[in-house]
């Protein structure tokens, strides 16, 4: 080939560059700009890995060492959620406290999550997806209050940023994190807001998203937003209520404040706005009137709140006060707080200065002080019915005492109200460090962000701890079980699960809740006239293998107590009575249920009696 073949044979500079080239080289130069974006939200992943990198990467040996009763509940709840894909829709679950089953609706079961996971759990077990949504609750959060900041209220990316990772990171959440996924998966708060926002947007007629549009392109942007909010408000129900029940407390609150400070706006959109709520509400209730119904007035429901709000309110002296969990926190300032998963006050001096200097600076504009009073009122609800201050429960009356009896709310605990501050604190912060960056004083715009960095540097978040925790038995883990009980059937682990100790859950999560255990963890109507109870009554012969498990002594047994036993297996449903190897006080319980039931049948690592 001449040399002249070859030139023609070569491309035209000038000439389009292939499709496919050209495909690659639009979507790199549409990506390019937000690439900070995507730097900033892995950096939040990263974050959030650091602080639960303790699970990692071995989740099956791991647990949270400061919670780990919550979080064998929770795992349960997960194995139990994932049973959606064998078809199992019910809210009322047979797998635990048998014969009665517990109502999922009653207890905080993430049940969206739970399904939406659910490969995860039946592929590798409860415990990776526990471990993956401690992580994703603290990152994703961050990343979506992120994106609130950066794409609602359009700020500066450092701003959004600051913003973000405070919400994500905050004291509250981090220790809430310690198996409180139904507290810390705020994914959704974020876009609630965000289709409340959109709503009232579109009903203001002179806001630029309207503008060359008519009425009715208006209205059915309204619309829209409704059936958004509507299907976010359902599926929040199924995650978390009380993050609920908090949002929409303190969204009210911000938009009378807002209402007032700004009167022309609403002349302008109370219409359409209104109009755009109530169409959210009604399908909001058409969606959630069943499950509702089932959580209240259905099987196992119960009509209050099983904690006292007196016990569970924040201490006054807790919000000067940093997180033992944070960077300078020290551990005896847990003492201000009822356990490592509530430090949700655990603010600080700096951030507290620092926030009431922004809010001082920017009071004129008019979302700072819908802020900044929602703010005030959730932090004195947090206080609960009397205040406490240092450890002492003084006879001065708090805020909350006028939520007493009140319905479903009375069964909030007071001490999370605290955890609205921290949108609301990160959205002081934000617009305060947005602003300061468009300064014309360059030492303005430096000293702002700095203060702002100062004050949060105290609280960054600390790994949580983890410990051991004991191996499930290969009798479980084998799948050995199914020579002794049937699937869906009962099996009765010794000793039995309680709320205190409710290892024996872990079986039936290892098996993907294949069974059912009498007794266990859960929020049930056992109280004094039905209220709620966490747990059940335990049975006689349940009340003598506790007694055997905790004495180490072999307890009186007769036909009185050969007797018991039949009845209560029958009670149960039982079909399977197990006792693992490894046992605390093994030989003791082996001959207690030996006099009860005569010899067992070893399989696998444990001993087993047939009793239906």
């Amino acid at each position: 080939m001449t040399s002249t073949a070859r030139a023609a044979q070569q491309a035209d500079p000038d000439d389009p560059p292939p499709a496919p080239r050209r495909v690659v080289r639009r979507s790199v130069d549409r990506l390019r700009p937000h690439l900070p974006d995507l730097a900033i939200c892995l950096g939040f992943l990263l974050l959030a890995a650091f602080v639960m990198h303790g699970l990692w990467p071995s989740p099956n040996s791991k647990v949270l060492g400061l919670n780990p009763e919550d979080q064998t509940l929770y795992e349960w709840i997960l194995a139990v959620d994932s049973r959606v894909l064998h078809g199992d829709f019910s809210l009322l679950t047979d797998r635990l406290n048998a014969p009665d089953g517990v109502n999922l609706m009653a207890n905080t079961t993430v049940i969206a999550l739970g399904a939406l996971f659910s490969p995860v759990t039946l592929l590798f077990g409860a415990p990776v997806t526990f471990a993956v949504l401690a992580t994703l609750t603290l990152g994703l959060t961050a990343v979506a209050f992120y994106l609130l900041f950066r794409r609602v209220l359009r700020t500066h990316r450092l701003a959004a940023a600051i913003g973000g990772g405070f919400c994500g990171f905050a004291p509250g959440m981090v220790s809430q994190n310690n198996s409180h996924l139904h507290m810390t998966a705020l994914w959704l708060v974020p876009v609630l807001v965000w289709a409340v926002v959109s709503i009232v947007r579109a009903a203001d007629p002179t806001d630029p998203v309207n503008e060359g549009r008519d009425g009715r392109r208006g209205w059915r942007r309204i619309v829209v937003f409704s059936v958004v909010l509507a299907l976010t408000v359902a599926v929040q129900v199924f995650i978390g209520e009380e993050v609920l029940f908090l949002t929409a407390l303190t969204l009210v609150i911000m938009t009378l404040v807002y209402a007032a400070a700004r009167p022309d706006l609403t002349r302008r959109v109370v219409g359409g706005a209104a109009a755009g709520l109530g169409i959210a509400v009604v399908l909001s209730v058409l969606v959630l009137a069943y499950p509702l119904w089932f959580q209240f007035k259905g099987p196992q429901s119960v009509p209050n709140g099983v904690f006292s709000p007196h016990f569970f309110s924040a201490d006054l002296a807790s919000f000067k006060t940093v997180s033992p969990l944070s960077l300078f926190g020290r551990e005896e300032n847990a003492r201000l707080s009822t356990g490592p998963a509530e430090y949700n006050t655990f603010l600080g001096w700096p951030l507290i200065l620092v926030a009431i200097g922004c809010a001082v600076w920017l009071i004129r504009k008019p979302l700072v002080l819908a802020c900044t009073i929602a703010a005030v009122v959730m932090a004195a609800l947090s206080l609960g019915p009397d205040l406490v201050v240092n450890g002492t429960r003084t006879e001065v009356w708090g805020p909350y005492r006028l939520l007493l009896g009140l319905p479903v709310v009375d069964g909030a605990l007071p001490m999370r109200f605290a955890l609205a501050l921290m949108p609301l604190i990160a959205t002081v912060l934000v617009v305060a460090v947005d602003a300061a960056l468009k300064l014309d004083w360059q030492p303005g715009r430096l000293l702002v962000p700095a203060l702002v960095a100062i004050a949060l540097l105290p609280l960054f978040p600390k790994p949580l701890p983890v410990v051991d925790r004991a191996p499930v038995p290969e009798f479980i883990s084998g799948g050995h079980w199914r020579e002794c009980v049937s699937p869906g059937g009962v099996l009765v682990p010794v000793p039995p699960a309680t709320p205190k100790e409710p290892w024996p859950m872990r079986w039936s999560a290892a098996a993907d809740a294949g069974f059912a255990i009498p007794e266990g963890f859960f929020i049930a109507p056992y109280g004094a006239e039905g209220t709620a109870s966490m747990g059940t009554y335990s049975q006689p012969t349940s009340q003598l293998i506790k007694q055997a498990a905790t004495e180490g002594v072999v307890p009186g047994i007769g036909d009185f107590q050969r007797a018991q036993a039949r009845q209560d297996f029958a009670f149960w449903h039982a079909e399977c009575v197990v006792l693992a190897d490894g046992t605390v006080n093994e030989a003791t319980l082996r001959t207690t249920l030996e006099q009860l039931l005569g010899p067992g049948r070893r399989i696998a690592d444990a001993t087993t009696w047939k009793v239906g």
